[in-house]
């Protein structure tokens, strides 16, 4: 299994090696919110966003969109899928309201090249990034350092060697290959929530996972956000997962 005091050889970064899965804390409470506590340059916060069907009407949360969110939501073919998308969105700009005082449909965006927003106001030094899986979305808040993450729903998937392959360092690729059948695809998750998170800091997305990256060093931590799930972060420096802030909106 991959060790926390060991590091990762992925092309431009260097980054902590994550816990095997079954140490990797649970975040066993969020605290509902509306308005958040104060968030401090060496802390972390973590929102949780539901996005099934017993959440707010879609169209009570459509006039919080930007155009661009809009018409991507519009093009989504399944309703469902529809539905999850602006209730992360929203979810997102309603969040960060707390944070920046502005109203969650008047907050502009900037876009990175693989299509991460970043706040179109600076000033506050406030960086976030939204990862989203099946029902459950969530958002990552740090103030003054940039910070990525993401979140798998664990699902069985006969090709894991095959993408590994493709998209791990040689070494990561042999691990998930040789691991015993029961521990390949948490291995699998570990590795590619860390891969998705480290490439998400900056904005280069998968696609520009081989670039160098704007930090030279990344540190990685894992939590089990609910049963079934998994979910890494990345930032420069980061707190114990047990130090940071969880909470959820709260229907108030």
């Amino acid at each position: 299994m991959l060790s926390q005091n060991q590091h990762s050889s992925v092309p431009g970064s260097t980054r902590k090696r994550c816990r095997p899965l079954e140490i990797i804390p649970p975040v066993d409470h969020w605290y509902p919110m509306v308005r958040p506590p104060p968030l401090f340059p060496d802390g972390l916060h973590l929102w949780k966003i539901r996005t099934e069907g017993e959440g707010v009407p879609p169209a009570r949360l459509w006039p919080l969109l930007s155009p661009r969110e809009s018409e991507r939501a519009t093009k989504l073919r399944f309703d469902h899928h529809r539905e999850r998308y602006v209730r992360a969105q929203a979810g997102l700009r309603m969040i960060l309201s707390g944070y920046i005082g502005l109203e969650p449909e008047a907050i502009g965006f900037q876009y990175a090249e693989a299509g991460k927003p970043f706040l179109e106001d600076t000033s506050s030094g406030l960086e976030f990034n939204l990862t989203n899986s099946g029902d459950l979305a969530l958002v990552a808040l740090s103030m003054g350092a940039p910070v990525g993450i993401d979140c798998e729903r664990m699902r069985a998937c006969e090709d894991v060697v095959a993408i590994a392959d493709r998209m791990f360092t040689p070494e990561q690729a042999s691990r998930i290959a040789t691991a015993a059948p029961q521990d390949r695809l948490r291995q699998f998750y570990i590795a590619w929530t860390a891969l998705e998170a480290a490439v998400k800091v900056d904005g280069r997305g998968l696609p520009g996972r081989n670039q160098p990256a704007a930090q030279d060093t990344l540190q990685i931590e894992h939590c089990v956000p609910e049963p079934g799930f998994i979910a890494a972060v990345a930032r420069e420096r980061l707190p114990p997962v047990g130090e940071w802030v969880t909470m959820t909106l709260s229907a108030d």
